[in-house]
Protein backbone atom coordinates (compact mmCIF):
# COMPACT_ATOMS: atom_id res chain seq x y z
CA UNK A 1 0.00 0.00 0.00
CA UNK A 2 1.37 3.71 -1.04
CA UNK A 3 2.43 5.99 1.33
CA UNK A 4 -0.66 8.05 0.14
CA UNK A 5 -3.16 5.54 0.56
CA UNK A 6 -2.48 4.84 4.10
CA UNK A 7 -2.30 8.49 4.67
CA UNK A 8 -5.92 8.81 2.90
CA UNK A 9 -7.23 6.03 5.14
CA UNK A 10 -6.26 7.05 8.65
CA UNK A 11 -8.42 9.93 7.95
CA UNK A 12 -11.76 7.51 7.83
CA UNK A 13 -14.40 7.66 10.85
CA UNK A 14 -15.34 5.05 12.34
CA UNK A 15 -18.99 6.31 11.98
CA UNK A 16 -18.61 7.73 8.51
CA UNK A 17 -21.03 6.91 5.78
CA UNK A 18 -18.71 7.59 3.19
CA UNK A 19 -15.13 8.69 2.51
CA UNK A 20 -14.04 11.31 4.73
CA UNK A 21 -12.80 15.27 3.16
CA UNK A 22 -9.68 14.69 3.42
CA UNK A 23 -6.96 17.48 3.60
CA UNK A 24 -5.85 19.74 0.52
CA UNK A 25 -3.09 17.75 -1.33
CA UNK A 26 -0.11 19.41 -2.87
CA UNK A 27 -0.35 20.31 -6.80
CA UNK A 28 2.10 17.46 -7.09
CA UNK A 29 -0.22 15.15 -5.19
CA UNK A 30 -3.74 15.94 -6.27
CA UNK A 31 -3.82 13.69 -9.00
CA UNK A 32 -2.98 11.16 -7.75
CA UNK A 33 -5.08 11.36 -4.65
CA UNK A 34 -7.93 11.65 -7.27
CA UNK A 35 -7.14 8.56 -8.50
CA UNK A 36 -6.69 7.15 -4.84
CA UNK A 37 -10.03 8.28 -3.91
CA UNK A 38 -11.87 7.01 -6.97
CA UNK A 39 -10.50 3.58 -6.67
CA UNK A 40 -11.85 3.43 -3.11
CA UNK A 41 -15.35 4.76 -4.11
CA UNK A 42 -15.71 2.21 -6.79
CA UNK A 43 -13.80 -0.70 -4.74
CA UNK A 44 -14.35 -0.24 -1.12
CA UNK A 45 -12.35 -0.06 1.86
CA UNK A 46 -12.15 -0.92 5.35
CA UNK A 47 -14.32 -4.32 4.91
CA UNK A 48 -13.46 -7.74 6.23
CA UNK A 49 -13.48 -9.70 3.40
CA UNK A 50 -13.52 -12.76 5.68
CA UNK A 51 -17.06 -11.45 7.23
CA UNK A 52 -20.21 -11.15 5.38
CA UNK A 53 -22.12 -10.10 3.60
CA UNK A 54 -18.64 -9.43 1.73
CA UNK A 55 -17.14 -12.88 1.68
CA UNK A 56 -20.28 -13.97 -0.07
CA UNK A 57 -20.53 -11.02 -2.77
CA UNK A 58 -16.31 -10.94 -3.45
CA UNK A 59 -17.11 -14.88 -4.45
CA UNK A 60 -19.49 -14.07 -6.40
CA UNK A 61 -17.43 -11.46 -8.23
CA UNK A 62 -14.89 -14.28 -8.70
CA UNK A 63 -17.96 -16.64 -10.29
CA UNK A 64 -19.13 -14.27 -12.70
CA UNK A 65 -15.27 -12.81 -13.76
CA UNK A 66 -13.97 -16.21 -14.46
CA UNK A 67 -17.06 -17.35 -16.39
CA UNK A 68 -16.41 -14.23 -18.30
CA UNK A 69 -13.03 -14.95 -18.60
CA UNK A 70 -13.52 -18.55 -20.37
CA UNK A 71 -16.48 -17.25 -23.03
CA UNK A 72 -14.35 -14.19 -24.00
CA UNK A 73 -14.03 -14.33 -27.52
CA UNK A 74 -12.61 -11.70 -29.90
CA UNK A 75 -13.59 -11.23 -32.92
CA UNK A 76 -13.96 -8.22 -35.47
CA UNK A 77 -17.48 -7.71 -34.25
CA UNK A 78 -17.81 -8.70 -30.85
CA UNK A 79 -15.67 -9.03 -27.48
CA UNK A 80 -18.60 -11.97 -26.66
CA UNK A 81 -20.24 -13.27 -28.95
CA UNK A 82 -23.40 -12.62 -27.27
CA UNK A 83 -22.39 -9.09 -26.96
CA UNK A 84 -22.04 -7.42 -30.69
CA UNK A 85 -20.80 -4.11 -31.36
CA UNK A 86 -23.68 -3.39 -32.90
CA UNK A 87 -26.00 -2.48 -30.98
CA UNK A 88 -23.10 0.03 -29.46
CA UNK A 89 -25.37 -1.36 -26.12
CA UNK A 90 -22.95 -4.26 -26.67
CA UNK A 91 -19.80 -1.72 -26.17
CA UNK A 92 -20.93 -0.65 -23.00
CA UNK A 93 -21.63 -4.27 -21.39
CA UNK A 94 -18.44 -5.46 -22.95
CA UNK A 95 -16.92 -2.78 -20.52
CA UNK A 96 -18.99 -4.13 -17.96
CA UNK A 97 -17.64 -7.71 -18.01
CA UNK A 98 -14.21 -6.29 -18.01
CA UNK A 99 -14.73 -4.17 -15.00
CA UNK A 100 -15.96 -7.47 -13.16
CA UNK A 101 -13.07 -9.23 -13.98
CA UNK A 102 -10.52 -6.02 -13.12
CA UNK A 103 -12.68 -6.00 -9.58
CA UNK A 104 -12.28 -10.15 -9.30
CA UNK A 105 -8.08 -8.74 -9.74
CA UNK A 106 -8.21 -6.26 -7.72
CA UNK A 107 -10.24 -7.19 -4.67
CA UNK A 108 -9.49 -9.75 -1.77
CA UNK A 109 -11.33 -12.97 -1.23
CA UNK A 110 -12.49 -13.32 -4.99
CA UNK A 111 -10.49 -16.46 -5.58
CA UNK A 112 -8.84 -14.93 -8.56
CA UNK A 113 -6.84 -11.66 -6.87
CA UNK A 114 -3.48 -10.90 -7.96
CA UNK A 115 -4.13 -13.56 -11.17
CA UNK A 116 -1.71 -11.90 -13.70
CA UNK A 117 -2.87 -13.75 -16.55
CA UNK A 118 -6.75 -12.82 -15.83
CA UNK A 119 -4.67 -9.01 -16.07
CA UNK A 120 -3.63 -9.81 -19.16
CA UNK A 121 -6.71 -10.74 -20.34
CA UNK A 122 -8.31 -7.39 -19.20
CA UNK A 123 -6.33 -5.49 -20.65
CA UNK A 124 -6.57 -6.98 -24.04
CA UNK A 125 -10.06 -6.82 -23.98
CA UNK A 126 -9.43 -2.94 -23.35
CA UNK A 127 -7.34 -2.88 -25.94
CA UNK A 128 -9.67 -4.98 -28.50
CA UNK A 129 -12.67 -2.50 -27.83
CA UNK A 130 -10.70 0.37 -28.46
CA UNK A 131 -9.28 -0.99 -31.50
CA UNK A 132 -12.37 -1.89 -33.04
CA UNK A 133 -14.67 0.57 -31.82
CA UNK A 134 -14.34 2.89 -29.13
CA UNK A 135 -11.80 4.86 -30.20
CA UNK A 136 -11.50 8.73 -32.09
CA UNK A 137 -11.72 7.44 -35.51
CA UNK A 138 -15.71 5.79 -35.29
CA UNK A 139 -18.73 7.54 -36.15
CA UNK A 140 -21.21 7.02 -33.51
CA UNK A 141 -24.18 4.94 -34.29
CA UNK A 142 -27.71 4.15 -32.47
CA UNK A 143 -28.51 5.49 -28.93
CA UNK A 144 -26.49 8.20 -27.78
CA UNK A 145 -26.54 6.89 -23.86
CA UNK A 146 -24.32 4.04 -25.15
CA UNK A 147 -21.46 6.32 -26.11
CA UNK A 148 -21.26 9.91 -24.14
CA UNK A 149 -22.65 7.95 -20.46
CA UNK A 150 -22.91 4.36 -20.52
CA UNK A 151 -19.36 3.37 -21.84
CA UNK A 152 -16.94 6.24 -20.84
CA UNK A 153 -17.68 5.93 -17.52
CA UNK A 154 -16.91 2.49 -17.44
CA UNK A 155 -14.01 2.87 -19.14
CA UNK A 156 -12.95 5.45 -17.29
CA UNK A 157 -13.40 3.53 -14.07
CA UNK A 158 -11.33 0.87 -15.53
CA UNK A 159 -8.51 2.50 -16.63
CA UNK A 160 -8.51 4.53 -13.14
CA UNK A 161 -8.52 1.29 -11.43
CA UNK A 162 -5.96 -0.68 -13.55
CA UNK A 163 -3.58 2.59 -13.59
CA UNK A 164 -0.28 1.23 -12.56
CA UNK A 165 -0.74 -1.73 -14.78
CA UNK A 166 -2.00 -0.04 -17.80
CA UNK A 167 0.76 1.96 -19.13
CA UNK A 168 0.88 5.54 -20.55
CA UNK A 169 0.17 5.23 -24.03
CA UNK A 170 -3.72 3.02 -23.11
CA UNK A 171 -4.36 6.28 -20.47
CA UNK A 172 -3.75 8.55 -23.26
CA UNK A 173 -5.88 6.16 -25.69
CA UNK A 174 -9.00 6.23 -23.10
CA UNK A 175 -8.75 9.93 -22.78
CA UNK A 176 -8.79 10.61 -26.70
CA UNK A 177 -11.76 8.44 -26.89
CA UNK A 178 -13.20 10.28 -24.10
CA UNK A 179 -12.31 13.81 -25.61
CA UNK A 180 -14.36 12.32 -29.14
CA UNK A 181 -17.26 10.96 -27.64
CA UNK A 182 -17.92 13.53 -24.63
CA UNK A 183 -16.51 16.35 -26.00
CA UNK A 184 -16.41 20.11 -24.26
CA UNK A 185 -19.33 21.18 -26.83
CA UNK A 186 -21.95 19.08 -24.53
CA UNK A 187 -21.81 21.49 -22.00
CA UNK A 188 -22.43 24.18 -23.77
CA UNK A 189 -25.33 24.94 -22.49
CA UNK A 190 -27.96 23.54 -20.59
CA UNK A 191 -30.22 21.72 -22.80
CA UNK A 192 -31.01 18.14 -25.32
CA UNK A 193 -29.19 15.26 -23.53
CA UNK A 194 -27.01 17.38 -21.35
CA UNK A 195 -29.21 17.93 -18.78
CA UNK A 196 -30.30 16.94 -14.78
CA UNK A 197 -29.26 13.12 -14.13
CA UNK A 198 -27.74 13.19 -17.77
CA UNK A 199 -25.70 15.82 -17.15
CA UNK A 200 -24.29 14.79 -13.87
CA UNK A 201 -23.16 11.34 -15.48
CA UNK A 202 -21.30 13.15 -18.39
CA UNK A 203 -19.58 15.50 -15.73
CA UNK A 204 -18.87 11.89 -13.53
CA UNK A 205 -16.58 10.80 -16.87
CA UNK A 206 -14.95 14.42 -17.60
CA UNK A 207 -13.95 14.28 -14.13
CA UNK A 208 -12.79 10.59 -14.24
CA UNK A 209 -11.00 11.62 -17.29
CA UNK A 210 -9.08 14.17 -15.98
CA UNK A 211 -7.99 12.48 -13.17
CA UNK A 212 -6.51 9.87 -15.02
CA UNK A 213 -5.06 12.07 -18.07
CA UNK A 214 -3.62 14.71 -15.34
CA UNK A 215 -5.95 17.76 -17.24
CA UNK A 216 -6.71 20.52 -14.70
CA UNK A 217 -8.71 21.82 -17.87
CA UNK A 218 -11.22 18.63 -18.04
CA UNK A 219 -11.63 18.49 -14.16
CA UNK A 220 -12.49 22.57 -13.92
CA UNK A 221 -14.64 21.84 -16.60
CA UNK A 222 -16.48 18.77 -14.74
CA UNK A 223 -16.72 21.09 -11.72
CA UNK A 224 -18.12 23.88 -13.48
CA UNK A 225 -20.98 22.00 -15.21
CA UNK A 226 -22.50 21.06 -12.82
CA UNK A 227 -23.48 24.54 -11.56
CA UNK A 228 -26.39 24.45 -13.53
CA UNK A 229 -27.88 21.45 -11.83
CA UNK A 230 -28.20 22.94 -8.45
CA UNK A 231 -30.62 25.44 -8.85
CA UNK A 232 -34.62 25.44 -8.43
CA UNK A 233 -36.61 25.63 -12.21
CA UNK A 234 -39.47 26.26 -12.63
CA UNK A 235 -40.08 23.73 -15.77
CA UNK A 236 -38.23 21.07 -17.81
CA UNK A 237 -35.62 18.98 -16.10
CA UNK A 238 -34.46 19.12 -12.35
CA UNK A 239 -35.43 19.55 -8.71
CA UNK A 240 -38.37 21.94 -8.15
CA UNK A 241 -38.85 23.72 -4.92
CA UNK A 242 -41.94 21.58 -3.82
CA UNK A 243 -39.76 18.49 -4.02
CA UNK A 244 -40.44 17.38 -7.53
CA UNK A 245 -37.94 16.00 -9.80
CA UNK A 246 -38.66 16.16 -13.63
CA UNK A 247 -36.30 14.22 -16.37
CA UNK A 248 -37.14 14.21 -20.27
CA UNK A 249 -39.26 17.38 -19.67
CA UNK A 250 -42.27 16.43 -18.60
CA UNK A 251 -41.93 12.87 -16.20
CA UNK A 252 -41.98 12.25 -12.84
CA UNK A 253 -38.28 10.20 -12.15
CA UNK A 254 -37.10 10.86 -8.68
CA UNK A 255 -36.76 7.31 -8.11
CA UNK A 256 -34.69 6.47 -10.89
CA UNK A 257 -32.88 9.63 -12.82
CA UNK A 258 -33.20 11.14 -9.41
CA UNK A 259 -31.28 8.32 -8.13
CA UNK A 260 -28.63 8.76 -10.57
CA UNK A 261 -28.08 12.47 -9.47
CA UNK A 262 -27.72 11.62 -6.58
CA UNK A 263 -25.31 9.12 -6.55
CA UNK A 264 -23.27 10.75 -9.14
CA UNK A 265 -23.41 14.02 -7.28
CA UNK A 266 -22.25 12.44 -4.04
CA UNK A 267 -19.48 10.98 -5.80
CA UNK A 268 -17.93 13.76 -7.64
CA UNK A 269 -18.67 16.16 -4.31
CA UNK A 270 -16.28 13.41 -2.31
CA UNK A 271 -13.79 12.92 -5.00
CA UNK A 272 -13.30 16.71 -5.89
CA UNK A 273 -13.44 17.72 -1.78
CA UNK A 274 -9.96 19.34 -0.79
CA UNK A 275 -8.20 19.79 -3.66
CA UNK A 276 -7.80 22.66 -6.35
CA UNK A 277 -11.13 21.85 -8.59
CA UNK A 278 -13.53 21.47 -4.94
CA UNK A 279 -17.19 22.24 -5.75
CA UNK A 280 -17.61 25.08 -3.95
CA UNK A 281 -20.81 26.48 -5.44
CA UNK A 282 -23.40 27.17 -2.61
CA UNK A 283 -26.37 26.08 -4.40
CA UNK A 284 -25.10 22.72 -3.63
CA UNK A 285 -26.28 22.59 -0.65
CA UNK A 286 -30.06 22.31 -2.65
CA UNK A 287 -28.97 18.81 -3.67
CA UNK A 288 -27.98 18.49 0.21
CA UNK A 289 -31.54 19.58 1.02
CA UNK A 290 -33.51 17.40 -1.20
CA UNK A 291 -32.82 14.08 0.20
CA UNK A 292 -35.23 15.22 2.82
CA UNK A 293 -37.40 17.22 0.98
CA UNK A 294 -37.39 15.43 -2.65
CA UNK A 295 -36.64 11.83 -1.83
CA UNK A 296 -37.29 10.46 1.64
CA UNK A 297 -41.22 11.61 1.00
CA UNK A 298 -41.05 8.70 -1.99
CA UNK A 299 -39.48 6.39 0.30
CA UNK A 300 -41.83 3.73 1.73
CA UNK A 301 -40.66 1.09 4.20
CA UNK A 302 -37.17 0.98 2.07
CA UNK A 303 -38.62 0.65 -1.67
CA UNK A 304 -39.89 3.80 -4.05
CA UNK A 305 -43.25 4.55 -5.12
CA UNK A 306 -43.43 3.48 -8.80
CA UNK A 307 -45.03 6.23 -9.46
CA UNK A 308 -41.83 8.31 -9.66
CA UNK A 309 -39.80 5.65 -11.66
CA UNK A 310 -41.03 6.66 -15.20
CA UNK A 311 -40.63 3.84 -17.70
CA UNK A 312 -38.10 1.60 -15.81
CA UNK A 313 -41.34 -0.16 -14.05
CA UNK A 314 -41.64 -2.23 -17.17
CA UNK A 315 -37.82 -3.71 -16.79
CA UNK A 316 -38.24 -6.86 -14.09
CA UNK A 317 -35.06 -8.73 -15.95
CA UNK A 318 -32.79 -7.08 -18.07
CA UNK A 319 -31.22 -9.27 -20.52
CA UNK A 320 -28.12 -7.63 -20.27
CA UNK A 321 -27.57 -7.61 -17.08
CA UNK A 322 -25.45 -10.78 -16.07
CA UNK A 323 -25.72 -10.56 -12.51
CA UNK A 324 -29.89 -10.59 -13.32
CA UNK A 325 -30.75 -8.68 -10.88
CA UNK A 326 -34.75 -7.88 -10.36
CA UNK A 327 -35.30 -4.21 -11.06
CA UNK A 328 -38.39 -3.27 -8.57
CA UNK A 329 -39.22 -0.70 -6.51
CA UNK A 330 -37.44 -2.07 -3.78
CA UNK A 331 -34.63 -1.99 -6.17
CA UNK A 332 -34.98 1.56 -6.99
CA UNK A 333 -35.54 2.18 -2.63
CA UNK A 334 -32.17 0.40 -2.10
CA UNK A 335 -30.45 2.63 -4.84
CA UNK A 336 -31.33 5.36 -2.97
CA UNK A 337 -30.39 4.56 0.30
CA UNK A 338 -27.06 3.86 -1.31
CA UNK A 339 -26.93 6.96 -3.15
CA UNK A 340 -27.46 8.52 0.14
CA UNK A 341 -24.85 7.20 1.79
CA UNK A 342 -22.66 8.44 -0.80
CA UNK A 343 -23.61 12.11 -0.84
CA UNK A 344 -23.55 11.99 3.41
CA UNK A 345 -19.65 12.24 2.94
CA UNK A 346 -19.89 15.66 1.73
CA UNK A 347 -22.81 17.03 4.53
CA UNK A 348 -23.18 18.25 7.61
CA UNK A 349 -22.54 16.19 11.26
CA UNK A 350 -26.43 17.35 11.59
CA UNK A 351 -27.36 16.27 8.59
CA UNK A 352 -25.09 13.31 8.23
CA UNK A 353 -27.30 12.29 11.43
CA UNK A 354 -30.71 12.42 10.23
CA UNK A 355 -29.87 10.91 6.90
CA UNK A 356 -28.34 8.01 9.15
CA UNK A 357 -31.66 7.50 11.19
CA UNK A 358 -33.75 7.89 7.40
CA UNK A 359 -31.20 5.37 6.19
CA UNK A 360 -31.59 2.85 9.21
CA UNK A 361 -35.16 2.91 9.80
CA UNK A 362 -35.85 2.23 6.12
CA UNK A 363 -33.25 -0.88 6.29
CA UNK A 364 -34.97 -2.14 9.48
CA UNK A 365 -38.85 -1.70 8.31
CA UNK A 366 -37.66 -3.48 5.24
CA UNK A 367 -37.15 -7.00 6.11
CA UNK A 368 -38.28 -9.17 3.16
CA UNK A 369 -35.65 -7.07 1.00
CA UNK A 370 -32.50 -7.30 3.17
CA UNK A 371 -30.71 -4.40 2.24
CA UNK A 372 -26.81 -5.56 3.02
CA UNK A 373 -27.61 -9.07 0.75
CA UNK A 374 -29.03 -6.81 -1.89
CA UNK A 375 -27.37 -8.37 -5.17
CA UNK A 376 -27.21 -4.91 -7.02
CA UNK A 377 -24.60 -4.18 -4.57
CA UNK A 378 -20.69 -4.23 -4.70
CA UNK A 379 -18.66 -4.55 -1.16
CA UNK A 380 -18.14 -0.17 -1.53
CA UNK A 381 -21.95 0.42 -1.07
CA UNK A 382 -22.14 -2.34 1.12
CA UNK A 383 -19.39 -0.97 3.62
CA UNK A 384 -20.82 1.96 3.11
CA UNK A 385 -24.54 0.95 4.08
CA UNK A 386 -22.95 -1.64 7.12
CA UNK A 387 -21.40 1.40 8.70
CA UNK A 388 -25.00 3.25 8.62
CA UNK A 389 -26.33 -0.03 10.52
CA UNK A 390 -23.53 -0.25 12.94
CA UNK A 391 -23.80 3.12 13.69
CA UNK A 392 -25.22 4.97 17.08
CA UNK A 393 -28.22 7.01 15.70
CA UNK A 394 -31.73 5.47 16.08
CA UNK A 395 -33.83 4.59 13.56
CA UNK A 396 -35.93 7.14 12.12
CA UNK A 397 -40.05 5.87 12.09
CA UNK A 398 -42.52 6.10 9.03
CA UNK A 399 -43.44 9.49 9.54
CA UNK A 400 -47.34 10.76 9.06
CA UNK A 401 -48.35 13.36 6.96
CA UNK A 402 -49.22 14.50 3.76
CA UNK A 403 -46.49 15.56 0.87
CA UNK A 404 -47.99 17.07 -2.34
CA UNK A 405 -45.37 17.57 -5.06
CA UNK A 406 -47.89 20.08 -7.36
CA UNK A 407 -44.70 20.21 -10.25
CA UNK A 408 -44.70 16.29 -11.22
CA UNK A 409 -48.68 15.59 -10.33
CA UNK A 410 -47.98 13.04 -7.36
CA UNK A 411 -49.11 13.16 -4.55
CA UNK A 412 -48.52 11.08 -0.79
CA UNK A 413 -50.48 10.90 2.15
CA UNK A 414 -49.04 8.71 5.21
CA UNK A 415 -51.20 7.62 8.13
CA UNK A 416 -49.72 4.72 10.71
CA UNK A 417 -51.30 2.12 9.19
CA UNK A 418 -51.26 2.76 5.97
CA UNK A 419 -49.81 5.08 2.87
CA UNK A 420 -51.25 6.26 -0.30
CA UNK A 421 -49.41 7.61 -3.71
CA UNK A 422 -51.60 9.14 -6.81
CA UNK A 423 -50.16 9.54 -9.86
CA UNK A 424 -51.75 12.14 -12.34
CA UNK A 425 -50.82 13.88 -15.49
CA UNK A 426 -51.57 17.71 -16.93
CA UNK A 427 -50.48 19.94 -19.95
CA UNK A 428 -46.43 19.55 -18.69
CA UNK A 429 -46.53 16.31 -16.86
CA UNK A 430 -46.82 12.96 -19.48
CA UNK A 431 -48.97 10.30 -18.62
CA UNK A 432 -46.10 7.60 -18.83
CA UNK A 433 -43.03 7.88 -20.93
CA UNK A 434 -41.74 4.84 -23.02
CA UNK A 435 -38.62 4.15 -25.15
CA UNK A 436 -36.16 1.58 -25.71
CA UNK A 437 -38.69 -0.61 -26.25
CA UNK A 438 -39.62 0.07 -22.42
CA UNK A 439 -43.10 0.56 -20.77
CA UNK A 440 -45.10 0.34 -23.91
CA UNK A 441 -48.60 -0.02 -22.17
CA UNK A 442 -48.12 2.21 -19.75
CA UNK A 443 -51.34 4.53 -21.31
CA UNK A 444 -53.03 5.07 -17.94
CA UNK A 445 -50.57 5.38 -15.01
CA UNK A 446 -50.38 8.78 -15.10
CA UNK A 447 -54.17 9.07 -14.85
CA UNK A 448 -55.00 9.01 -11.21
CA UNK A 449 -53.73 5.80 -10.58
CA UNK A 450 -53.47 4.99 -6.86
CA UNK A 451 -50.90 3.32 -4.68
CA UNK A 452 -51.49 1.66 -1.51
CA UNK A 453 -49.32 0.11 1.64
CA UNK A 454 -50.48 -1.24 4.74
CA UNK A 455 -47.99 -0.23 6.82
CA UNK A 456 -45.08 -2.44 7.73
CA UNK A 457 -46.61 -5.62 6.36
CA UNK A 458 -47.49 -6.33 2.66
CA UNK A 459 -45.23 -4.40 0.87
CA UNK A 460 -44.44 -6.13 -2.20
CA UNK A 461 -47.48 -6.16 -3.97
CA UNK A 462 -45.96 -4.13 -6.90
CA UNK A 463 -42.82 -6.09 -6.47
CA UNK A 464 -44.18 -9.52 -7.21
CA UNK A 465 -44.44 -9.28 -11.59
CA UNK A 466 -47.54 -6.66 -10.83
CA UNK A 467 -46.45 -5.01 -14.12
CA UNK A 468 -46.64 -7.56 -16.08
CA UNK A 469 -49.67 -8.99 -15.10
CA UNK A 470 -52.60 -6.17 -14.24
CA UNK A 471 -54.54 -5.35 -16.76
CA UNK A 472 -53.11 -2.01 -17.62
CA UNK A 473 -57.15 -0.78 -18.93
CA UNK A 474 -58.12 -1.63 -15.16
CA UNK A 475 -55.61 0.51 -13.36
CA UNK A 476 -56.14 1.19 -9.46
CA UNK A 477 -57.94 4.55 -9.20
CA UNK A 478 -58.36 5.43 -12.67
CA UNK A 479 -61.47 6.15 -14.32
CA UNK A 480 -60.25 5.21 -18.32
CA UNK A 481 -61.84 3.90 -21.67
CA UNK A 482 -61.56 0.41 -22.25
CA UNK A 483 -61.06 1.09 -26.18
CA UNK A 484 -57.66 -1.32 -27.15
CA UNK A 485 -54.98 0.65 -28.00
CA UNK A 486 -51.93 -0.36 -30.25
CA UNK A 487 -48.50 -0.35 -28.47
CA UNK A 488 -46.84 2.94 -29.81
CA UNK A 489 -45.38 3.00 -33.10
CA UNK A 490 -44.47 6.16 -33.40
CA UNK A 491 -40.48 6.74 -33.26
CA UNK A 492 -39.12 6.39 -29.11
CA UNK A 493 -39.63 7.89 -26.64
CA UNK A 494 -43.13 8.82 -26.62
CA UNK A 495 -44.55 11.01 -23.66
CA UNK A 496 -48.08 11.97 -23.96
CA UNK A 497 -49.59 14.81 -21.91
CA UNK A 498 -52.85 15.43 -20.68
CA UNK A 499 -54.74 17.26 -23.21
CA UNK A 500 -58.58 19.74 -22.55
CA UNK A 501 -61.83 18.21 -23.44
CA UNK A 502 -62.02 21.15 -26.43
CA UNK A 503 -63.39 20.60 -30.18
CA UNK A 504 -60.87 19.06 -32.39
CA UNK A 505 -60.80 20.65 -36.27
CA UNK A 506 -61.84 17.32 -38.08
CA UNK A 507 -58.81 17.27 -40.02
CA UNK A 508 -57.23 17.04 -36.50
CA UNK A 509 -58.33 13.72 -35.27
CA UNK A 510 -57.14 13.30 -31.19
CA UNK A 511 -54.31 11.00 -30.64
CA UNK A 512 -55.23 7.54 -29.37
CA UNK A 513 -53.79 8.12 -26.28
CA UNK A 514 -55.89 11.26 -25.52
CA UNK A 515 -59.02 11.29 -22.61
CA UNK A 516 -62.21 10.30 -24.44
CA UNK A 517 -64.35 13.18 -25.01
CA UNK A 518 -67.30 14.05 -22.47
CA UNK A 519 -70.57 11.85 -22.98
CA UNK A 520 -73.59 13.19 -24.18
CA UNK A 521 -75.56 14.25 -21.03
CA UNK A 522 -78.47 16.36 -19.95
CA UNK A 523 -76.32 18.50 -17.60
CA UNK A 524 -74.35 20.58 -19.85
CA UNK A 525 -72.75 22.89 -16.44
CA UNK A 526 -68.96 22.67 -17.25
CA UNK A 527 -68.35 21.76 -13.69
CA UNK A 528 -70.01 18.38 -14.74
CA UNK A 529 -68.29 17.41 -18.16
CA UNK A 530 -65.08 18.38 -16.32
CA UNK A 531 -65.37 16.07 -13.16
CA UNK A 532 -65.24 13.07 -15.84
CA UNK A 533 -61.57 14.34 -16.66
CA UNK A 534 -58.60 11.99 -15.47
CA UNK A 535 -57.17 14.21 -13.06
CA UNK A 536 -61.00 14.78 -11.85
CA UNK A 537 -61.08 10.98 -11.74
CA UNK A 538 -58.31 10.74 -9.47
CA UNK A 539 -59.77 13.30 -6.71
CA UNK A 540 -63.06 11.00 -7.10
CA UNK A 541 -60.92 7.75 -6.43
CA UNK A 542 -59.28 9.65 -3.49
CA UNK A 543 -62.08 10.46 -2.00
CA UNK A 544 -63.83 7.43 -2.27
CA UNK A 545 -61.42 5.77 0.07
CA UNK A 546 -61.53 6.10 4.14
CA UNK A 547 -59.13 9.48 4.03
CA UNK A 548 -60.66 13.17 4.91
CA UNK A 549 -62.17 11.29 8.07
CA UNK A 550 -59.05 9.89 9.14
CA UNK A 551 -57.19 13.16 8.64
CA UNK A 552 -57.06 15.61 11.75
CA UNK A 553 -58.48 18.99 11.26
CA UNK A 554 -55.19 20.57 9.77
CA UNK A 555 -54.79 17.86 7.19
CA UNK A 556 -58.09 17.94 6.05
CA UNK A 557 -58.40 21.49 5.19
CA UNK A 558 -55.13 21.31 3.04
CA UNK A 559 -56.70 17.90 1.06
CA UNK A 560 -59.74 19.80 0.44
CA UNK A 561 -58.12 23.14 -0.56
CA UNK A 562 -55.73 21.00 -3.53
CA UNK A 563 -59.04 19.30 -4.34
CA UNK A 564 -60.28 22.71 -4.98
CA UNK A 565 -57.51 24.00 -7.02
CA UNK A 566 -57.54 20.88 -9.14
CA UNK A 567 -60.76 21.93 -10.20
CA UNK A 568 -60.72 25.27 -10.45
CA UNK A 569 -57.12 24.70 -12.79
CA UNK A 570 -58.27 21.70 -14.52
CA UNK A 571 -62.39 22.81 -14.87
CA UNK A 572 -63.21 23.26 -18.54
CA UNK A 573 -63.12 26.19 -20.61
Amino acid sequence: MSLLRRTFLTVLGASALTLAVVPEASAADEFALLRERWRDLSLGTGFDAGAEPYASRLKETGERARAFRASMAPADHALWPDCPFDPPAGITQSYSRLWTMAQAFLQPGTGLTGDTGLLGEVIGGIDHVAAKVYNPSTTRYGNWWEWQIGSPRLLTDLVNALYEYVGEERVQAACAAVDHFVPDSVFADYSGTSTGANRVDLCRSVAVRGAIGRASAKLALARDALSPVFPYVTKGDGLYADGSFIQHTSVAYSGTYGQVMLDGLGRLFTLLAGTSWAVTDPNRQIILDSVERAYAPLIHNGLVMDSVNGRAVSRGYLLADDAHVMRSDHFHGEGLMAAVAVLAGGASPAERARWQGLIKGWIERDPSHPVLGARQFGVADLARLQAVVESPVAAAPEPVGHTLFAAMDRVVHRRPAWTANIAMASERISYYECGNGENPRGWHTGAGMLYWWPGQQGNDQYTDWFWPTVDPYRLPGTTVSTKRLADPSLPYPRRPRCTRHRPRPENHPAPSWAPPPPRPTNRTSQSSRSWRSPRHAAVRRLMAIPLLSTLPSQGRNHAVAMYRRCWQRWALP
